[in-house]
């Protein structure tokens, strides 16, 4: 593995040079694409640096305890010793982590669907709070979030949903919502009191570039109606929503949240690229998920990840046995906790697969 390190520390440096250089500061294409190889170079060489000097303070300390004969210098130098190995044995680990094979999408921006699922009105009104719950976690990360197709069902819930979440390593944070979510609570309407259980589909899929999907202008045909509901008097007395359907997979977009016609072409383009790129990448997946399998990254739609219980106040998330006793927080976006676990979770399988391929 120093080897490899050595390797990474070598080519920041050269990086950093290449930086400094009049030519490349007047290559903008050139100077952004260093810069991007920079920052996720930096905390490797920073951690190996870190790592290197506390092995060097492990063998000064040893050294000085070998010949030192004063109890209290003894034992000073024994407390540096044991600081020195513990944060040895945690670089170590960290480094493990930052060398861990990243996904390519993890820095793209995401394009999110959510379905009502089982429970009618009741799902509707989940398939909302999924939304308003992303939204907030978004704006709690620095992200932009744009609507790109509304679906409501008129009591405020929301029959099918898709936006778009713009920021720095969006796919990396939110990929593993992708799934079932279940909802058990006493709906609004219900006046006897009854806990129902309803679900609500999420789809998390990566922006789609152009240089990644092309597609055929002969395999899609637009259709133009009015919009429908709020939306102002432009938006209601024009054709300027869209519907699109493309012929080879049967996939239909409806987009109507603009104005204008062209910028709701453009949305349901940008929404059909992405579809076809996260078809090609469960494809990939399901490839390579028959070699092997883990829970956090099955990527199965249809399996349920997670319940949000609001009598009991609970939200488990079933793929690694998690369950936080904050429902309110979570729904109020708080949910660097459960994030943050499936990601730990995801680079302990990974961890774990790659020394079984070691040994």
């Amino acid at each position: 593995m120093n080897e490899k390190l050595d390797r990474i520390v070598r080519r920041q440096e050269e990086i950093l040079r290449e930086l400094s250089t009049p030519e490349i500061q007047g290559d903008s294409a050139r100077f952004m694409a260093l810069m991007k190889e920079q920052s996720e170079l930096a905390p490797i060489a920073e951690a190996y640096s870190a790592q290197t000097e506390a092995e060097r303070t492990v063998e000064e300390m040893e050294q000085l305890l070998k010949t030192e004969q004063d109890p209290e210098m003894r034992e000073l130098y024994r407390e540096e010793l044991a600081e020195a190995e513990q944060s040895m044995q945690v670089l170590g680990e960290k480094l493990k982590i930052l060398l861990l094979p990243r996904d390519p999408n993890d820095r793209r921006n995401v394009i999110v669907e959510l379905r009502a699922g089982a429970g009618g009105d009741e799902a509707a009104l989940f398939a909302a709070d999924l939304y308003r719950m992303y939204v907030r976690y978004a704006e709690s990360q620095g992200w932009k979030c744009e609507m790109m197709s509304l679906n409501e069902n008129g009591l405020g819930g929301f029959k099918e949903c898709t936006f778009m979440i713009s920021g720095a390593d969006v796919y990396a944070h939110l990929k593993f919502e992708s799934g079932t979510h279940r909802v058990q609570r006493v709906p609004e309407t219900e006046s006897g009191g009854r806990i129902h259980t309803s679900t609500a589909t999420v789809a998390i899929m990566p922006e789609a570039e152009e240089v990644d999907v092309e597609i055929d202008p002969k395999d899609y045909k637009f259709d133009v109606f009015r919009a429908s509901g709020n939306g102002g008097q432009c938006v209601n007395t024009t054709d300027s929503a869209v519907r699109l359907t493309h012929f080879p997979t049967g996939i239909v977009i409806s987009c109507q949240d603009e104005k204008s016609q062209i910028k709701n072409k453009a949305k349901a383009l940008k929404v059909l690229r992405a579809r076809l790129y996260d078809l090609k990448q469960q494809e990939l997946h399901e490839e390579r998920a028959s070699l092997r399998r883990s829970q956090v990254k099955t990527g199965d739609r249809s399996e349920k990840i997670r319940t949000y219980n609001f009598p009991q106040g609970r939200v488990t998330d079933h793929r690694i046995h998690l369950t936080l006793h904050k429902i309110d927080s979570i729904m109020n976006g708080e949910l660097d906790e459960l994030i943050q676990a499936l990601i730990s979770q995801d680079q302990a399988d990974k961890l774990a697969e790659g020394q079984s391929d070691a040994s």
